[in-house]
């Protein structure tokens, strides 16, 4: 308890220091890009930031943030077992963080601390002045300054943001931002620079500028240059540090025993008892091991089964883990990968393929864990394609088929449907998984009015090669299925296994018991609505399915009606 106690407080306030020093950053740039206006709009914006960032409040929350975020990385790489498997994201963001406090270490004592301990007023035309008539260079490296650490703080924001379920609506206007902020905040800065190489060119704003700058002389230089070095010295001094504790650490671990994780395809892992997570293991043998969220025990697609004789001795899930072990439902023997660590022989399972997507896990389009959802399902076939294609070369059958699965497909796909899969030469598709059952039921009808003009069309366009016109059955039914990303490797896709589904299939079937091109359940006619079933005439009919104690009553149209209008339902009792 007292560890998950910890690791919630440690990641909470890595990701409370990383937010203070974004927010810093991006309002720092907003400053920057009333440069654009003029040299007076960036100084009343800037009069805004230091009220904000220099007040007593203010001040705590970001030398706060900027001390505790670098130690928490440090520590974070003493803990750490190995870097191997981390994703190319993960090394750049590191390389960029470790730019960031050397680089700007100068400049902070060069203004803030100057202003604090001499009293100078580092107004941006004293900054500007400095970095574009005294040292450009200096200029010039503190924008390659800024997009380092915007480069840092954007990977960070995003690794923080996939995880959330807003963060398909919001990351197009994110990435805009992220994009647009740093270029305009250049623009200005430059324009500022070039409006105070034109001023310095006027005696009376030189005047002005010096009396307000308040300089305190030669001892300014001094401090500068002996905080400067007492900066780097330190910086030295924790980088020392770090590699020191990181041997030491290495030592410890070293003392432990040895444990081997075994994987379902013959690989193992050899390593020092509880020195490394399953996920870390995985990484160190190059196993492939889905984590969308990094290891950070947020996602669950790492979760294993475990079996071996470790599982005994392994402590139970602290409480982070267990709440997604709840949300989950995991049954006993799943835990998290990134989250246990062996002490003894493991055998691990890994429960999603590792090709993973984060789409498939958070949002509302979450599908990759299966959820049950009241949905309408599609079937379609081609009635009597088998005798129609005797006779015929192969390349036609294809021809044919293929054809007509375009066909079939645009008319889902335009009803707003999900294709699963063609069998044989029937279709299955999916209606209302993200828009309710009777958006569902509304737009698997409107596919099947489509789907029935779509083939009208392909009989025209395939006269010279038909015998006889292709004909058609379809059902549709609603009711609960299990929805989820199912299948291996390549064959992973969307699709929806329960009774409904068998339902479906079995009233497309029983369009040949009545002759009809449509049979539909009655529940997909009382939520699709009387306008939806408009200009077909219904026959209201009970019919026995295979493996239904009970008969279930259907709505039976001989021929579907290709082009949607308006007009009262019409149902006619079968004489």
């Amino acid at each position: 308890m007292v560890t998950a106690r910890f690791e919630d407080i440690y990641s909470r306030t890595k990701l409370a220091s990383g937010l203070i020093l974004f927010t810093f950053l991006a309002t720092h740039l907003i400053n920057h890009t009333l440069g654009i206006v003029s040299l007076q709009a960036m100084d009343a914006g800037a009069t805004v930031f230091k009220f904000i960032w220099r007040s007593w409040p203010g001040t705590v929350l970001l030398y706060a943030a900027a001390i505790t975020h670098p130690l928490l990385a440090l520590f974070n790489w003493l803990r750490r077992g190995h870097y191997r498997g981390i994703q190319w994201q993960g090394w750049v963001q590191l390389a960029l963080g470790l730019c960031v406090p050397p680089m700007v270490v100068d400049h902070v004592i060069g203004t803030r601390l100057l202003h604090e301990a001499l009293g100078l007023n580092d107004s941006y035309a004293y900054v500007l002045i400095v970095q574009f008539v005294q040292e450009p260079s200096i200029g010039l490296r503190q924008n390659i300054l800024i997009l380092i650490a915007w480069g840092h703080g954007c990977i960070g924001m995003y690794y923080w943001l996939r995880l959330k379920a807003v963060s398909d609506r919001v990351w197009p206007v994110l990435f805009g931002a992220a994009l647009l902020l740093p270029m305009l905040a250049t623009m200005g800065y430059l324009s500022a620079g070039r409006a105070v190489l034109l001023a310095m060119q006027q005696p009376e704003w030189m005047e002005t500028f010096r009396a307000s700058l308040n300089w305190p002389g030669p001892v300014a230089n001094d401090f500068g240059m002996r905080n400067v070095d007492l900066a780097y010295q330190t910086m030295i001094g924790l980088l020392a540090l770090g590699i020191f504790g990181r041997l030491l650490a290495a030592l410890l671990r070293r003392r432990r025993g040895i444990v081997t994780v075994s994987y379902p395809d013959g690989r193992k892992f050899r390593g020092l008892a509880g020195s490394l997570t399953v996920l870390e293991a995985s990484r160190a043998i190059g196993y492939p091991h889905a984590s969308v969220c990094g290891g950070q025990g947020r996602c669950s697609t790492c979760r294993v089964r475990l079996s071996g004789p470790g599982t005994e001795g392994l402590p139970g899930p602290e409480a982070g883990e267990q709440k997604v072990l709840d949300r989950i439902k995991a049954p006993p023997g799943v835990r998290l990968a990134c989250q246990i660590k062996p002490l003894a022989d493991l055998n691990v399972l890994p429960l999603l393929p590792a090709g993973v997507q984060t789409r498939m896990v958070y949002g509302a389009n979450s599908y990759a864990q299966g959820s049950e959802r009241r949905i309408a399902i599609l079937f379609a076939d081609l009635r009597g394609f088998t005798k129609l294609s005797e006779g015929k070369l192969p390349y036609d059958v294809v021809f044919v088929l293929n054809q007509y699965f375009k066909a079939m497909g645009e008319a889902v796909d335009s009803a707003g449907g999900k294709l699963d899969k063609f069998i044989g030469d029937g279709v299955m598709a999916l209606f209302g998984i993200d828009e309710g059952p009777d958006e569902g039921c509304r737009r698997a009808v409107d596919a099947a009015r489509r789907m029935a003009a779509a083939l009208v069309q392909l009989n025209d366009a395939l006269k010279m090669d038909l015998d006889q016109k292709l004909r058609i059955g379809i059902g549709i039914h609603c009711g609960p299925a299990i929805v989820g990303e199912m299948g291996h490797g390549s064959a992973m896709h969307l699709t929806a296994v329960g009774d409904a589904v068998n339902t479906a299939s079995r009233l497309e079937s029983a369009t040949k018991d009545f002759g009809a091109e449509l049979v539909i359940s009655a529940e997909v006619a009382e939520r699709a609505g009387a306008t939806a079933l408009a200009e077909m005439a219904w026959q209201r009919e009970s019919v026995s399915l295979r493996g239904k104690s009970q008969d279930i009553e259907v709505l039976v149209a001989r021929q579907i009606a290709p082009a949607r209008a308006a007009g009262a339902l019409t149902v006619a009792a079968r004489a």
